[in-house]
Parts: C-alpha cells; structure tokens; sequence
C-alpha cells in the first residue's frame, strides 16, 4: 500500500505540531488524521466543543454514537470517566457530554480539555488488536492478536517485523492460539481475511516510514465478515531518536572475517613464557594445535617466548598479521590498540575483562572509538578466544579442540562456552569453529552468521545469547543463512520478558522474550529450549537427511514407548501418517497378530532381529513414507547392538541407492543401549538411550527448518 506525498504530509504535520508542544501523545481528531492517510477504516466522526455541537455531529452521522473526551493530558480515557457508548437520541446525547466533561475535570482539574469526540457506533465483530511497538532490538514490530478487555490476561498476540508483507500478516492470523474463532466457530461467520491482514500491512507501514511514532494501539479492532474497523485508535510519539550504530556491508564483513577465521599471521599481545598466565595459554595453544601461520609474541621484556623470537611492540612485528590477540589488562589494551590499527591489523581478539561488564563503559567506548578509527574489528572483549578448527587455530585460554566437523558453535558467555567445548568432546562432535563474544563491543552475531552463511566448512550455526545489538542486522543474516543450512539459537533471559514500561496495550505485550519468539520465527531460526537442547541439534541437524514430505512413521516394539512417540511427534510440529490399506497390509506380513499395524507400527518386544530389519526396509523403500522414528526394547532375543547394526547396515543400505530419509530412534534398556546409541549417531541415525522426547524433538528441529528453507 503506498500513501501519496500529500498524506504523507499530513500525517509529518501532525507529528512535527505534536513534538513542538512536548507531546508525546496524539489526540484522538490527530489519530483520525492519520489513520485516514493510510486508508485505515475508522468510524465516521467529528470534535464537539459544546453540548449543541455535539448533538448536531450525532444527527449528521446518525444514531447510535459513542463520546470520547479528548485531552492531550488523558490518554486513559475510560479510567477517567471520559466514554459513554450506544447513545441513541439527542437527549442521551446532551448529558452525556455534560457528564464525560464533568468527569474529565475531576479526574485531571489541571487537564487541556479540547472537547469531545462523537463517533459512529461500529458494527458489531470479533475484537481484534493491530498495533505497534519500536522495540530495542528490533526497531519497529507490528503486532496482532484478540482484542477487548481481555487482550493482557489472554496474552495471546503474534509479532512481526514492520513493514509487514501479506505473507507476514496471513501468517499472523493463523499464529494466535484463537485463530480458529477467525474462521467461524459454532455457526458464526468467518472474519473479512483479505481486509484484516491489508489492516495489519497499513499500520505496520505507518510504522516502519515514521520512527517518531513510539507505539500505534487499535484497540479493539472489530472484524467481521463485511470487512474490519478500528474502534479506538492510540498514538504514542517517541521523545528521542535510537542511537545509530556503524554498519558494514556484506562484503566489508566477509573481508575481515575471512582474515580473522583463516589467518595466516597472528600476533599475541602480552604474549608470556611463564605458565599459568593467559599469554602463556594463548601461546601454547597456538603452537601445540600446530597452527601452520607465523605466530609472534609481543612482549617489550622478553626476547623468546615458547622458542619463537618475541617483539617489544606490535609495530616492530614483520609482514602483515591478520588478527591480534590481546593478553593485556583492560587499562593497557588502549594504547596497544592504537598500534595495531596504525599496524594496519584488521582484527583484534579481546580477551581481558574490566570493561563494560564491570562498569567501566567509558573505558569500552575508548576502544570502540579506536577500533572505528582504524578500521579495526573487535571480537570481545571478556572472552575465552576462539577456535577455527579448520585452520588448526586455538586461539584460547581454555582447553584445545581439534575434532573438525560441520558445527559453528557460538557463545556471548565464558562459562557456556566451556559447556559447548565439553559437550563438544563428550559426543566426539566435529566443528568447524567456536567463538566467544563476551560484551559484543563490535563483532556480534551477525557478523559470524554472515560468515558462517558462506563458509563450506561449516553445515549448522548454534548460538548462545543474551541479546542482539541490532536485532534487524541479525535477522538479515539469518535469512540469508537459513536457505542453506540451520541456524540454532539459545536465546537467554526469558523470564525477563514484560519488565520495559509501556504505555499501551501494544506496548505492554511487546515483552522481550514475546517478541524474540516470534521474530527469530519469522527468520526461520530455530530457537532451543535450554543449552542441551541447543547442543543436540547442531550435532543431530547435520546428521540427519532433509526430509522430503510430512509423513512420519513410528516403529516399535513396545506399545507404551509407541504412545510417547506418538505425543512427541505431534508435540514437535509433526504428521503422523494416515497408513493406507496396501501398506498395512505389508506391515501386517512382518509382525505377530497380537502385534498392531496402524501408526505407530507395534512389532511387540519378543521379535526378532528380523522383524525390526522387514519392518524398517519397508519403511524406508516406500516412497509415501517420508521419515521413520524407531522406538527400542532391550530385549536377549534382539540385544541393543543387534539392532543398532542391522539398522545402520539397513539405512546405509538405502543411502546408497540415493533414499535419503531421516531415521531417529529411541532405546529402552539397560546400560548396554548406550553403545548401541553412539554407534547408531556415528552412523548417520540420531539415537537416544532412556527418553522418547529428544530423538523426536531432533527430528522436529530438522523439520522446522526444511520448512523455514522451502524444502518442503
């Protein structure tokens, strides 16, 4: 929807007489202004200054009519007595002018009363809520969901990033847990679809070409099957503009990440031949992980460190590093910083504490500064280093990894980095890198995704992190990524969504975990649970073959691990598969008659290995059949290994003949299952000893994102 340069005028007229008076809310008459130059349906209406005025406006759009008092100062005007609804003559008219001016004064005896706003009764429909917010992540977001009375104890509203397209606000529609009563439920009609998502598109619009407007609140929004209209309309103006932070093209972040994640020179500032110093730690990594590029310690009191000749300044080192490491105090990291920028070093790795997460922000704007000054790329500071482990870089303080895989693993947290690296060595997982953001004074999350995005080496991006620095910058990169490969997130700080001050509805909902949710949605990132969860999936997703249809079948051999199976799979966003007569006829062939065909399959837990093999070949040659959960009972007539071998040697089998379909299993036993589940994971079948949930919530995940990158 475009607006012409004339309404656009109208509505910066109206923002900029708001502002000059300090205002930071419209009235009602200046809402209706700009709701009319976006095409937002609203009752007809009119400004009445006295009682007389107000009954000729009342016969001039006809009865019924509600008044609303309109005061720059009360912008709560139910709670000040201020609206009086389905007035029906001239008389009712009368006095209820008299008494919302009565009760105004009361209410606020300092309040500017401009008058009373006469308005045409809407049509009677389901009461929806369209409204925006600017989030601080985010920017601005438009939201959407039921509306009344009951819109912040239901809760039940969706989020999008503003402007919205069709496609965005449809989905919106269909994302609330109420959206069956959209459609008509008991006999009602379904609401106006095409009208309320072309409503939720206007106001997100409004938004996205006015950063002066803070929140945008219709509420309630009446939907019905003639078309929508907006009730009540709430404008909220922002007092100051967001700080602006510097942004790199595409193209400038690649050029730096590609020198700080495959260097062929690094410099380690603070660099130490003592153990039990970082500088130490640093070194030793470096030259223990066998990084194949020049390493050069700089210290101005040593001539040798570790065996390599050591430099008293970054300025004397030869060549041309691409990143150096800092091993310094926080108070000494300035100066040295400055010389690495007039060393013309594109990158440097922070890892000293003592800035902004202690409180010294002006000591971390300093390096900021100098880092924007040189052209120099921040990674930190308050960080364990980084690991690339393609390159054979340890570039840490922390233990060395050098298992190589497809996993980028990346965390704002020292002590979630470290669970990412036991993890990591627990399950044998291979990754191509793990980096530490710490307080992310530059390089953030998007720049790595952006790297991550483009790098061969690495299949699936997992993500710990507290908050975005720049939230549309993130979801940027993701949508970039996600067409090809699956970005994980851990968002952390759910609990504390809702605690920002709002001053409408909108507003009010908008918590930050609320609007997390739905955005990284929205960009097709798949967001964990908990750490484990996040851990499981970037190990599980590239293992695991893109599914190619919805069909999910369960086999079993136990009817209860069957029944959690099946919950799982519905829990995770799955389809278990209507089995047609010809198919359950062939599985009927393989299994006892005490058994039970259907979905899930039940071969019962006395089978042989034979049945567990006929039954999985059968599921894995029919075409209809698109990914197969298998659930285990330990059992002496197919011991734990017998099935992890026939099963791997089955789907190897059929791999090689080009049937790539995703097979998850779920082992009930004793401790000898365990085995059976590494070799099954080393073997491309995501199994699990002792829980239905995790292999199906794996499977879930890979699901999600086929979806997220059009591949279903």
């Amino acid at each position: 929807m475009d607006t012409t340069e004339e309404h656009q005028k109208a509505v910066r007229a109206v923002l900029d007489a708001a502002l000059a008076e300090g205002r930071t809310a419209l009235t009602a008459p200046e809402g209706k202004t700009i709701t009319d130059a976006y095409a937002i349906p609203t009752p007809a209406e009119g400004l009445a200054e006295c009682a007389d005025e107000a009954v000729a406006l009342a016969d001039r759009i006809g009865f019924p009519v509600a008044l609303k008092i309109v005061s720059p100062q009360i912008t709560h005007k139910t709670e000040a007595g201020g609206v009086r609804t389905g007035l029906r003559s001239t008389a009712e008219v009368r006095g209820a002018f008299t008494g919302i001016v009565t009760n105004a004064r009361a209410y606020d005896p300092q309040a500017r009363i401009l008058g009373v706003q006469v308005q045409q009764m809407v049509p009677s429909g389901t009461e929806v809520l369209v409204g925006t917010v600017t989030d601080p992540t985010f920017g601005p977001i438009v939201a959407f969901g039921l509306g009344g009375i009951l819109v912040e104890v239901l809760k039940d509203v969706t989020f999008r990033l503003a402007p919205a397209s069709r496609d965005d606000a449809l989905s919106m529609l269909d994302g609330i847990r109420a959206a069956e009563i959209l459609r008509g439920v008991r006999g009602g009609a379904a609401v106006d679809r095409d009208a309320l998502a072309d409503l939720v598109v206007k106001v997100s619009r409004l938004a996205a070409d006015f950063p002066e407007i803070a929140e945008v609140d219709l509420n309630p929004v009446f939907a019905s099957a003639s078309g929508v209209m907006a009730a009540d309309v709430r404008i909220l103006l922002a007092t100051e503009a967001p700080a602006r932070r510097r942004t790199y093209t595409r193209e400038e972040i690649l050029v730096s990440m590609r020198r700080l994640m495959k260097p062929a020179s690094v410099a380690v500032i603070g660099a130490s031949g003592e153990p039990g110093k970082i500088g130490n730690s640093v070194m030793r990594n470096l030259i223990d992980g066998g990084f194949p590029g020049e390493i050069h310690p700089v210290n101005p009191k040593a001539d040798d460190i570790l065996g390599r000749k050591a430099y008293k300044s970054v300025m004397d080192v030869p060549g041309q590093p691409d990143v150096a490491v800092f091993a310094i105090p926080a108070a000494s990291v300035p100066a040295a910083l400055e010389e690495v920028g007039r060393r013309g070093i594109p990158n440097a790795v922070l890892i000293p504490s003592g800035f902004a997460e202690t409180g010294e922000h002006a000591l971390q704007a300093r390096i900021v500064a100098i880092g924007e000054e040189y052209g120099v790329r921040l990674l930190g500071p308050n960080i364990y280093g980084y690991y690339s482990t393609w390159q054979d870089l340890c570039a840490t303080f922390c233990t060395p990894y050098d298992v190589r895989g497809g996993v980028a693993l990346t965390s704002q947290s020292g002590g979630i980095g470290m669970a990412i690296l036991g993890f990591a060595r627990s399950t044998g997982t291979g990754v191509s890198a793990i980096v530490g953001l710490g307080n992310k004074s530059d390089l953030d999350e998007d720049d790595l995704l952006t790297w991550f995005g483009e790098d061969p080496n690495t299949e699936c991006v997992a993500m710990h992190l507290e908050d975005l620095k720049d939230g549309r910058a993130f979801v940027a990169a993701a949508r970039a990524t996600v067409p090809k490969k699956p970005v994980v997130v851990l968002k952390a700080g759910r609990t504390a969504a809702g605690a920002r001050a709002a001053g409408s509805h909108t507003g009010a909902l908008a918590g930050d975990d609320a609007v997390y949710d739905d955005v990284l949605r929205q960009a097709g990132v798949i967001r964990a649970p908990g750490l484990n969860e996040m851990l499981e999936y970037a190990r599980a997703l590239p293992v695991l073959p893109t599914p190619r249809g919805d069909n999910v079948v369960i086999i079993t051999g136990a009817g209860g691990s069957g029944v959690l199976l099946s919950d799982a799979v519905v829990d995770n966003g799955m389809s278990l598969m209507e089995i047609p007569p010809d198919l359950d006829r062939a599985f009927r062939a393989f299994i006892p008659p005490f058994g039970a065909a259907g979905n899930p399959v039940d071969i019962t837990g006395g089978e042989p290995p034979a049945t567990y093999e006929a039954t999985i070949r059968l599921g894995l040659e029919d075409p209809r059949i698109h990914a197969l959960v298998l659930g285990y009972w330990h059992t002496i007539v197919t011991p734990p290994m017998a099935f992890a071998e026939l099963t791997a040697r089955v789907v190897a089998e059929f791999r090689a003949k080009g049937v790539q379909k995703p097979v998850v299993a779920s082992l009930a036993g004793d401790i000898e299952v365990e085995e059976a589940c590494r070799y099954l994971f080393e073997r491309g079948v995501v199994a699990y000893p002792y829980t239905t949930e995790k292999p199906v919530a794996a499977l879930g995940a890979k699901y999600a994102w086929a979806r997220a990158a059009g591949l279903l």
